[in-house]
């Protein structure tokens, strides 16, 4: 149990989860609506603070913070501290929520955590350093994530419709959505959510491929592909153990094509590697981010400040 409340944030691009422990261990929980990562991230976990503090009626006194889209957990760490909706906070912790995911789900064993939801990141520990991998965002990577996913399915609708590429069953799930295929792209393009727009569509193509469409399927063993070798090189450059764990949470892997696929691809260059079922979510990883030690491999990655 804390000593003092805390208020743990798990902010993803597909939603916010919050939980506030008090001293007592009992705790309550929020969702808010994800995280914009196009957008500056200091108003959105800052709003989302202040909402729980005025609900709960008290300032928490430690806020850990697990985020999606981070590219600088210092300097976020210092304009949070700064920031008046966090006055009365005494404690922050930051840190990219490729940590967060990786402590709910394996804890203090040596191995990588893939998580791939509406994007996809990896982190691997091993015993002396940790390492990212991908997490780049839907333009510069993100392969395997449901975005990923999603543009390859839109991407073969319209391959099917100008004669390049084979029929699918996508193309009337995209047509739910976008009647005239011709005008499609425009509507797309022009959305402020395209980019779950896009992720929207990796649900119906794992559905597709569990059903047989043959494109369906290539795209989600590609994606496992890809998925597999993000975790293969996170053990790699951590020296992690032959045996090492190997974690895979979100929404992607909730696809058997893919998790199966995944799984025979690592197997295939690390036949010892343990698949092990996640001991936690990203939110107990922001928990436990409050209690991280100075010479645990991952703090590194994390920046803390104090009052």
């Amino acid at each position: 149990m804390p000593e003092h409340t805390l208020l743990a944030i798990d902010a993803g691009q597909t939603g916010i989860k919050t939980r506030l422990v008090a001293p007592d261990g009992t705790a309550q929980e929020w969702l808010f609506p994800g995280v914009l990562t196009d957008r500056p991230l200091l108003t959105q976990l800052t709003s989302v603070v202040a909402e729980v503090t005025r609900v709960a009626r008290q300032a928490p006194h430690t806020v850990t913070f697990g985020v999606s889209g981070l590219t600088s957990a210092d300097d976020e760490a210092d304009a949070l501290m700064q920031h008046p909706d966090l006055a009365g906070v005494q404690r922050i912790v930051v840190t990219h929520d490729s940590v967060t995911s990786f402590l709910g789900v394996l804890g203090d064993q040596q191995g990588a955590v893939v998580a791939a939801g509406t994007g996809v990141v990896t982190l691997g520990v091993g015993p002396e350093h940790s390492t990212r991998v991908d997490g780049w965002g839907h333009l510069m990577g993100d392969a395997g994530s449901g975005f990923w996913i999603g543009r390859a399915a839109l991407d073969a609708v319209m391959r099917a419709f100008d004669g390049r590429g084979p029929a699918t069953a996508l193309t009337p799930v995209v047509q739910e959505r976008w009647p005239d295929l011709e005008t499609a792209y425009v509507a797309l393009q022009s959305a402020e959510d395209r980019v779950r727009t896009v992720a929207s569509f990796a649900a119906p193509t794992a559905r597709h491929a569990a059903s047989g469409d043959e494109v369906a399927t290539r795209i989600c063993r590609d994606a496992a592909t890809e998925l597999a070798a993000s975790a293969l090189a996170a053990l790699r450059v951590t020296d992690a153990p032959a045996d090492a764990a190997v974690g895979a949470i979100g929404g992607v892997f909730g696809a058997d094509i893919i998790r199966s696929a995944f799984e025979a691809a690592v197997r295939a260059e690390r036949p010892d590697a343990r698949f092990v079922p996640p001991a936690g979510t990203g939110l107990d990883g922001a928990v436990a981010l409050a209690d991280l030690g100075p010479g645990h491999p991952l703090h590194e990655r994390f920046a803390e400040r104090t009052r």
